[in-house]
């Protein structure tokens, strides 16, 4: 089995995944301390990682793309 690790998240997923990423790490790191804070830092290093390389492995399982092939963006 030949895995792509062609682009398959939209310019408005990616934003959002970063997002929402930011805002866990911001919290894990400046607000909560102990293990809820760790949990926040450890749930938004998917997110950023996905977010910046535009890559979803769930969405290669499951067969979604959000990215718009016809167009720049």
């Amino acid at each position: 089995m030949k895995i792509s690790f062609k682009q398959n998240m939209g310019r408005m997923d990616r934003c959002f995944r970063v997002c929402i990423g930011m805002v866990l790490l911001g919290l894990g790191t400046l607000v909560t301390k102990g293990t809820i804070g760790l949990i926040l830092l450890v749930l938004s290093i998917p997110l950023l990682v996905s977010g910046t390389i535009g890559f979803c492995p769930s969405y290669l399982l499951f067969g979604i793309s959000t990215k718009h092939e016809s167009g720049c963006c």
